[in-house]
């Protein structure tokens, strides 16, 4: 356990960091100011980017708050690069830099995949919701969504990097050799493995039936606005929870004992993440007020998100049990 709390010998001696870091860290803060300038102009009273007869204008205290917590969460974005970056992270706790670093993965990674994809599926002659349609005035308007999105994806983009590299000088002989190199996996291991699968039954089948057409547990609002950004986005959270339960299944069982530690442990990271940070932001957005009951989430859907956070936890469980594990060991080859 110490050798994940303290730096391993293989850190690099500069106290500054290299040009490519340095590069990196100021995209990672360059990217972030779009999107906080847009939210401080919000909670400040501008409707910039907000159609007149938006939803987000139904509620300003809700609407404050919520811009408030995305706030923080985006100026985590620059501590974690800066954290990255300087000789004083080298000295952070684990926990300190991986849980944040886990929930950042989480939320990122969906939105750089999703959103290229949907832009590409549009390109082919996907279909888009205009206020017509709906009957109701659009959320925000489109060019506010190529700001933000494209903002989180080089977010995403030098913040991963930045991670990669330092994970490597710090942390990259936990995850060296291959899965049938692993330690027999405990007890614990295997039920959190186990019942991650089971549970992911439930929302994999959801999105599966979602992305395919059917209606099933949606709310009326949410299935009659369907376009194929809703699809794309099905099907690509059906992958993040396969992606989940294959991480853990693979560490948990050594299944597939051929593979390198570090894809099973890689999609551990990003399945769980993604499973289990979407599930708590979708699930949190549920229980905001609401005028329009046509709008507000079934049962179906606030379960799913629920057991997705359940998932992301048990296979976050079953990673960092390795991860430990390995570390105590001096990370068995």
């Amino acid at each position: 356990m110490t050798q994940l709390l303290v730096p391993a010998a293989g850190l690099p001696a500069a106290e500054r960091p290299g040009r490519t870091r340095r590069a990196l860290r100021a995209v990672a803060v360059a990217s972030c100011l779009p999107y906080l300038s847009l939210k401080a102009a919000w909670i400040a009273g501008s409707h910039l980017g907000i159609p007149e007869g938006s939803a987000l204008l139904d509620h300003r205290g809700v609407m404050i708050a919520a811009n408030a917590l995305t706030v923080l969460m985006d100026a985590a974005v620059i501590a974690l690069a800066l954290l990255l970056t300087r000789p004083w992270g080298r000295r952070a706790p684990a926990w300190l830099l991986a849980l944040p670093m886990w929930a950042a993965t989480g939320l990122l990674a969906p939105i750089m995949a999703g959103f290229p994809a949907q832009l590409a599926v549009r390109a082919l002659g996907g279909s888009v919701n205009s206020a017509e349609d709906t009957g109701r005035e659009p959320f925000l308007d489109e060019w506010v969504f190529g700001v933000v999105y494209g903002g989180f994806i080089l977010q995403g983009l030098s913040l991963g990097l930045l991670f990669a590299l330092y994970a490597r000088d710090r942390w990259g002989h936990v995850w060296r050799g291959r899965v049938a190199g692993l330690a027999a996996p405990g007890r614990g291991a295997r039920l959190c493995a186990l019942a991650a699968a089971v549970l992911a039954l439930y929302p994999a089948a959801l999105r599966l039936l979602w992305a395919s057409g059917s209606t099933l547990g949606l709310s009326a609002a949410r299935a009659a606005e369907r376009t194929s950004d809703f699809y794309v986005l099905q099907a690509l959270e059906a992958c993040y929870l396969a992606a989940a339960v294959a991480g853990a299944w693979t560490l948990a069982f050594r299944w597939r004992p051929a593979l390198p530690v570090r894809v099973p442990l890689a999609l551990a990271w990003l399945g769980s993440g993604a499973v289990a940070c979407w599930g708590a932001w979708l699930l949190i957005a549920s229980l905001g007020p609401t005028d329009d009951v046509a709008a507000r989430p079934t049962a179906a859907m606030v379960l799913s998100y629920a057991v997705q956070m359940i998932i992301g936890t048990l296979v976050a469980a079953v990673g960092v049990r390795l991860l430990m594990q390995r570390a105590g060991r001096g990370g068995a080859a």
